[in-house]
């Protein structure tokens, strides 16, 4: 038995949440999946082809035990001991370098590059103000009617010290510095996908040739469906909870990522209305722009640093910047609930 891991084998076709998957596929002697919900706070599915059971059991413990890594380093409310993760960065800031495990260097560099790439729309070191939004949340859903909105004062205050150029990694020396004292790193926009990305990759490594990884919506296909031969249909959640349709867009992907954000499933209410987990840095305030945003890519660290930027543009903003970044695909899904697409992203859409 997996450790931790609640492992279903199954010989029924696969509903991953949001995942639909050929429909004349009921039966499959060699098709298996499994779950577990602890890490990274959220939901993982796995769905995949192997020889046998026990083959399966042992990619399975492969993805676990990796995300299981990645969870505590990219960890910024807990300890671990022995380890040093963001939380020990955050802990330092002002203090001193922390030397940290190659994993958190290697994310860190590329959440830098995204920050470039998306004109600071998607910020690691944004934490100060993510955590006043954090308390103030955590607080009106505990007591909705004492729900408040933080003070503008406060947040253009912890807006002071996000500056992602005080973020000084030594990558010799395999160390961490913030050094600002009082900016921190929440890297929420970027961990859960950037994990899923590198586990997907020695998955694949370790021999596992065809199936679905799904960490908490950001979905990563492994090759395609080697039973069909096609693309793997991945179902586009409706944000639209009085909807009898669940499933908005069947989207093909094969080696392929796919990530939404939106603001239909993390918020709070204040005086009747709602305020998503998604904080535009440049209002300070949540992006509403948006019901919706969905990336599709190759890389599921970049579809998901791209979901939470491209929620905050304007449409037109966030449509130019995809034209700029190959095999990148977008649908944006309007307040009025109206849907516009990328250039070639119905071109994915499953008839």
């Amino acid at each position: 038995m997996i450790k931790k891991l609640i492992l279903i084998i199954t010989l029924l076709f696969v509903f991953l949440g949001m995942t639909a998957c050929e429909n004349n596929e009921i039966y499959d002697k060699n098709r298996y999946e499994a779950e577990f919900i602890e890490l990274f706070d959220t939901f993982t599915k796995i769905v995949g082809y192997s020889e046998n059971e026990d083959e399966f059991k042992i990619y399975a413990q492969y993805i676990y035990d990796g995300l299981g890594e990645y969870h505590k380093l990219y960890d910024i409310y807990n300890d671990y001991d022995g380890i040093n993760n963001i939380k020990m960065i955050n802990d330092n800031a002002g203090i001193k370098p922390v030397k940290v495990d190659q994993k958190i260097i290697d994310m860190l560099v590329f959440s830098k590059n995204m920050y470039d790439i998306t004109d600071g729309k998607t910020n690691v070191a944004f934490g100060s103000v993510l955590e006043i939004w954090h308390e103030y949340r955590t607080k009106g859903i505990d007591d909705p009617e004492n729900a408040k909105l933080p003070p503008i004062e406060d947040l253009q205050e912890a807006a002071k010290h996000t500056d992602i150029n005080n973020v000084i990694i030594d990558t010799e020396k395999s160390t961490v510095y913030l050094s600002d004292p009082l900016m921190s790193l929440d890297v929420g926009s970027i961990a859960k996908g950037y994990a899923t990305e590198q586990i997907s990759k020695l998955i694949m490594e370790k021999g596992m040739d065809s199936g679905i990884l799904s960490v908490g919506g950001n979905v990563r296909a492994i090759n395609n469906n080697k039973k069909t031969n096609k693309p793997w249909s991945v179902g586009i959640q409706n944000p639209d909870s009085e909807s009898e349709e669940p499933i908005l867009k069947l989207v093909n992907l094969d080696n392929a990522s796919m990530v939404s954000s939106g603001d239909y499933e993390r918020y709070y209410s204040v005086d009747g209305k709602r305020y998503n987990h998604i904080i535009n840095p440049q209002t300070l305030f949540p992006a509403e722009k948006f019901t919706a945003v969905t990336v599709v890519c190759r890389d599921s660290g970049l579809a998901d640093a791209l979901s939470t930027a491209i929620y905050c543009m304007d449409f037109e903003e966030g449509y130019k910047m995809l034209e700029t970044i190959e095999d990148t695909e977008a649908m944006w899904i309007f307040k009025d609930k109206s849907i516009k697409y990328s250039k070639n992203f119905e071109s994915l859409i499953k008839e």
